[in-house]
């Protein structure tokens, strides 16, 4: 199985004491608490996409977490890991790290990247039902002002009418996915699971 999740944050007292207004005694708690989430969901031989700053912690906290955290890793660099620049941190532990990637995911395509981009490559294939074959996951932008102008941008997509290769009108598809940890209760998700928890989120289920 493959799961994916964005801005953890670990070990950065600022997201839960003003940023994200996580509500954790203190950054100790919180820690805990999300490993604990991950590793009741994540099996050893799963794969996880951490879409961006996993770790604020020094090379000897860092290492630590990566020890205890279950599964295979792969990391979508945000702009706070500054610890995959720090030579003493174990970065065998991941299969990769990259900037952006695309992958395959039970016949969908998915774009990663931590930087949320509004046209992204994929955007208007659908299967023969209508359905999209391409998402776009993304973090960085946690639960802000940020998060609600990106959500309006894409009913604006939405609702713009296009003339298609076949000659049809359309409207201009759009799924985009923030795997903001705070979303999934600091859980990692699946594909299927975050597209229905984002529906969810939107009003529609």
């Amino acid at each position: 199985m493959r799961y994916y999740i964005a801005d953890l944050h670990f070990f950065h007292a600022a997201v839960n004491d003003r940023m994200d207004l996580r509500g954790f005694a203190d950054v100790e708690e919180m820690n805990e608490y999300m490993i604990a989430r991950w590793n009741n969901k994540v099996k050893k031989r799963d794969d996880v996409v951490i879409i961006g700053d996993l770790s604020w912690g020094d090379a000897q906290e860092t290492n630590t977490l990566l020890e205890r955290l279950n599964g295979r890793l792969y990391l979508i660099r945000g702009n706070h890991d500054r610890f995959v620049s720090d030579k003493k941190v174990n970065l065998e532990r991941f299969q990769w790290i990259k900037p952006y990637e695309e992958l395959s995911d039970n016949r969908r395509k998915v774009v990663l990247c931590h930087y949320p981009i509004l046209f992204y490559n994929g955007q208007y294939r659908l299967d023969e039902k209508g359905n999209p074959k391409t998402y776009m996951l993304y973090g960085h932008v946690h639960d802000t002002r940020d998060q609600r102008l990106l959500e309006q941008f894409q009913e604006i997509i939405r609702s713009t009418s296009v003339v298609n290769a076949m000659g049809e009108e359309q409207k201009i598809p759009c799924h985009m996915i923030n795997c903001f940890c705070k979303y999934s209760d600091y859980e990692p998700l699946s594909l299927d699971e975050w597209i229905r928890l984002t529906e969810s989120r939107r009003g529609g289920g």
